[in-house]
C-alpha cells in the first residue's frame, strides 16, 4: 500500500525538524508534487515558513512561497498531524553534551511524538547524525513498543543528511543518498520515497552501516584537516609558509589530496561526528586515539589565532588588553549565515576575557548571540579600518573588500590566506 501511494504520490509526507537539513528537503519533496507537512517546536519558524519567508539561506524565499501557495507544504508545531502521515522524516539536532556524549535527547522527544501515532504502513526515517546502533537500539524499540512489528507493519530505515550550507553545486537534490534499512522491506520502502525526488540512491545492507558512513565521511575531513593544522603550527614556529607548501604539494598529480589550516572547526558536522564515533568505540572497548588527537588539534586552532593576534600587536607595541580587534567574518565557513560551532566564537570570547575592544563585521550574520557573547556586525566603514589595531580574518566571505582592508587596515592576521601570492609587512598569516 505505502509503495504504490509514494509511485502515485499521494502518500502524505511529513519533516520533522526544519533547520538546515529538514527545510531543503520537505521543499524537495512539495516541489515533487507530494503533499508535506513540516513539524517543529518552534513558533517563529512554523509561522514563518507558513508565510513564505525563508530562514535558511540555501532555501530561496521565492522557492518557499510558491510551494507553501500552492498547497503542497505546511508547518506546524502540533504533533497529531502525524496520525494522518504516511512517512515521517527526523531532522532534529544532534549536539554533543559538555562532557562531549552524544545529546541524543531530540531524537528521543521526536521518535516518543511519532510512536504516539504510529500507524500500520508508516515509515520511519532518521537523517540526524549519530552514533552507530541509534535506529536499531535506541528507535526501534521505542516503536516497537506499540505493538507493531518492524518490517512488516511499519518501516524503519537510517539515511544521513550530506547538507553542505552554501555549497552552489551540491544540494539536497543531487547529493547521493545513502539509505540503510532494519529489513529489505524498510530499505525498498525508503528507496521508494528518495527515489521520486531524488537523482542517485546508495543502498546500504543496514541501518548501522548508512549510521558508519556519515561519521567516516566527517571523520575523515576532521583528521585530515587535523594534520594540516598541526602542520601549520609546525611551519609557524620555523618561519614556513604552510600555505605555499601546500599549493607546491597539490602539484602531485597522485596520491595527495590538498586540506588547508584554519582558525578551527565549524558547522554541526565536523566538530561533533568524530566524537560521537569515538564515544561509540569506547562502549566496544575501543579507544579511537587518531580521532581524539585530531579533535585535540582543531579545537587548539581558535586559541592559536589569539596568540597570533598577540605576537602581531606585541610587534607594534602594542597590548590586547585596550587594542580594537575587528572580526571579519565569524560563520563558520565563507557565504553563508551559519554560526553553530564557529571558532570565531571562541576567538571572540578569548579576545574579550584578555582585554580587547572586540568587534566584528560579516555582512551574513546581524546579530552574535552564543556562548555568553552578545554582539552585533560593525560597519566596515573607513574609519573603522582606519581605527582598528588588528583585523582578523577568520571567515573569507568573498563580497568583502579585501584590497581595500589591505589599503586601510594597519595589521591583518589572515587565518584564511585571502592575500594569497601578497606580500605585505601588514599581514600575518596562519
Amino acid at each position: 500500500m505505502l509503495i504504490r501511494k509514494l509511485e502515485d504520490k499521494s502518500a502524505r509526507l511529513s519533516v520533522v525538524g526544519l533547520g538546515y537539513v529538514g527545510l531543503p528537503l520537505a521543499v524537495e519533496f512539495a516541489r515533487a508534487g507530494f503533499q508535506v507537512t513540516g513539524l517543529d517546536v518552534v513558533e517563529r519558524v512554523v509561522n514563518e515558513i507558513n508565510a513564505g519567508r525563508s530562514h535558511v539561506k540555501d532555501v530561496p524565499s521565492d522557492v518557499l512561497a510558491q510551494v507553501v501557495a500552492s498547497g503542497h507544504l505546511r508547518a506546524t508545531g502540533d504533533f497529531s498531524a502525524l496520525q494522518e502521515m504516511d512517512t515521517v522524516n527526523i531532522c532534529v539536532p544532534t549536539p554533543l553534551r559538555k562532557t562531549r556524549d552524544p545529546d541524543v535527547s531530540y531524537i528521543v522527544s521526536a521518535v516518543e511524538e511519532i510512536a504516539k501515532h504510529l500507524h500500520p504502513g508508516m515509515l520511519v526515517i532518521l537523517e540526524s547524525t549519530t552514533y552507530p546502533g541509534t535506529t536499531d537500539e535506541l528507535i526501534l524499540p521505542l516503536l516497537e513498543a506499540t505493538g507493531l512489528a518492524v518490517g512488516t507493519d511499519f518501516f524503519l530505515a537510517f539515511s544521513p543528511e550530506r547538507v553542505d550550507p552554501g555549497n552552489p553545486t551540491f544540494n539536497t537534490r543531487n547529493i547521493p543518498k545513502v539509505v540503510g534499512g532494519t529489513t529489505p522491506a524498510c530499505t525498498e520502502a525508503a528507496l521508494k520515497l528518495y527515489g521520486a525526488t531524488l537523482e542517485k540512491l546508495v543502498p546500504v545492507s543496514s541501518t548501522r552501516v548508512a549510521e558508519m558512513v556519515k561519521l567516516l565521511e566527517n571523520t575523515f575531513r576532521s583528521v585530515n584537516i587535523g594534520l594540516v593544522n598541526e602542520l601549520a603550527l609546525m611551519c609557524d614556529s620555523m618561519g614556513i609558509n604552510v600555505w605555499e607548501v601546500i599549493d607546491a604539494a597539490a602539484t602531485k598529480p597522485f596520491g595527495f589530496m590538498p586540506f588547508y589550516p584554519g582558525p578551527g572547526l565549524g558547522g554541526h558536522c565536523i566538530p561533533i561526528d568524530p566524537f560521537y564515533l569515538s564515544w561509540k568505540a569506547k562502549q566496544v572497548g575501543f579507544e579511537a586515539r587518531f580521532i581524539e588527537l585530531a579533535g585535540m588539534v582543531n579545537s587548539f586552532m581558535p586559541r592559536h589565532v589569539v596568540e597570533k593576534i598577540s605576537r602581531a600587536l606585541n610587534e607594534r607595541g602594542r597590548a590586547v588588553k585596550g587594542s580594537r580587534v575587528v572580526v571579519l567574518g565569524v560563520a563558520y565557513k565563507a557565504n553563508i549565515d551559519d554560526v553553530r560551532e564557529s571558532p570565531a566564537i571562541d576567538v571572540l570570547n578569548r579576545l574579550l576575557e584578555l582585554g580587547a575592544d572586540a568587534a566584528y563585521h560579516d555582512p551574513y550574520v546581524a546579530d552574535l548571540a552564543a556562548e555568553g557573547l552578545e554582539l552585533q556586525s560593525v560597519p566596515l566603514g573607513d574609519a573603522e579600518l582606519d581605527r582598528a589595531d588588528a583585523v582578523v580574518i577568520l571567515a573569507a566571505h568573498g563580497d568583502l573588500d579585501y584590497d581595500r582592508v589591505l589599503e586601510r587596515a594597519s595589521l591583518i592576521v589572515d587565518t584564511r590566506n585571502v592575500y594569497r601570492g601578497k606580500t605585505s609587512p601588514k599581514i600575518h598569516r596562519l
